[in-house]
């Protein structure tokens, strides 16, 4: 069986052979339950590893590379639903990294979302006003807090980039990161990437412990070196005639950050061991409980 690390926040051990493995006579019936449950569910996850080809429906691909894993839209969907998010059925792709053979680690992932939003324009390349998209943005917090605590969830404010805005012309990548904390003092980072095709724009968004970041984001963009989209698909491939998106650059980075405020959030209460349903509030994240030690809330889409 493909296994992957469960840790319930101080509550259950890892289950990978590069953690301690849990003495089954400190855990309850009930634990036991919930690992097994935990373990056949992804072993019903449709991975792809190293040497294959992942699809993301018919927009684009990646050549899975050595050491990580890989599913496509419906494992994508399985996973983000099991993780607590909403699923916005725009959802292609899952990718993290595998530690050891048939098992998938999750000390980081990166998921893939597509909108067919149109051809986004990159005339305001040379452009981009990072002080006042921070501005812009920091305007939209009142609203989205308010729809995050209609949803029962902490609120999220701006403190900064952790990353400003920059645009690769050459490949079509547009990349920020933003610093959060929630209402109740967790930090967390966003890194967010914008991949454009012909049609719109691939959202790739890291998600990893905040610590972990700046050691993390070389590994991530290797990976995402990988990542083609399909022949006609492509940004260069763009015709007169095709649907042009209504905003640029500089609408991605302020869509994108006011959606990272808005979202119901991947960890809901990740602080809090509290077991709701099957995967409840399993911390997938292994650096985030690993060891024993409490650290504050993780990473969430946007």
């Amino acid at each position: 069986m493909r296994r992957i690390v469960l840790v319930l926040a101080l509550v259950v051990a890892a289950t990978l052979p590069v953690l301690a493995q849990p003495d089954p006579g400190q855990l309850t019936a009930e634990q036991q339950r919930q690992i097994a449950e935990w373990e056949a569910f992804l072993a019903n996850i449709d991975w792809t590893f190293e040497g294959d080809t992942g699809f993301m429906g018919d927009q684009a691909q990646i050549d899975v590379p050595p050491g990580y894993a890989f599913t496509g839209p419906q494992g994508t969907k399985e996973l983000m639903s099991a993780f607590g998010n909403l699923i916005s059925e725009e959802e292609l792709g899952f990718v993290a990294p595998r530690r050891q053979p048939d098992e998938v680690d999750f000390d980081w992932f990166a998921v893939f979302e597509f909108s067919d939003s149109g051809y986004v324009k990159d005339d305001d390349k040379d452009d981009l006003d990072a002080a006042e998209m921070l501005r812009v943005m920091r305007e939209a917090e009142i609203q989205a807090n308010e729809e995050r605590r209609r949803l029962g969830y902490d609120t999220l404010s701006i403190t900064g980039w952790a990353i400003k805005p920059r645009y690769n012309e050459s490949t079509h990548n547009l990349e920020w990161a933003m610093n959060l904390t929630s209402g109740e003092g967790g930090a967390l980072v966003n890194l967010n990437t914008r991949l454009l095709g012909r049609e719109g724009v691939m959202r790739v968004t890291l998600v990893c412990d905040p610590e972990d970041l700046e050691a993390t984001i070389p590994e991530y963009q290797a990976m995402l070196r990988d990542f083609s989209f399909q022949p006609g698909h492509r940004y260069a491939e763009y015709r007169r005639g095709d649907k042009v998106a209504k905003y640029g650059l500089a609408g991605l980075v302020v869509g994108g950050g006011v959606a990272a405020l808005a979202k119901t959030g991947l960890l809901k209460k990740l602080l809090k061991p509290i077991l709701v349903g099957l995967l409840a509030l399993a911390a997938f994240l292994r650096r985030i409980f690993g060891g024993g030690k409490t650290k504050t809330e993780g990473g969430e889409i946007a």
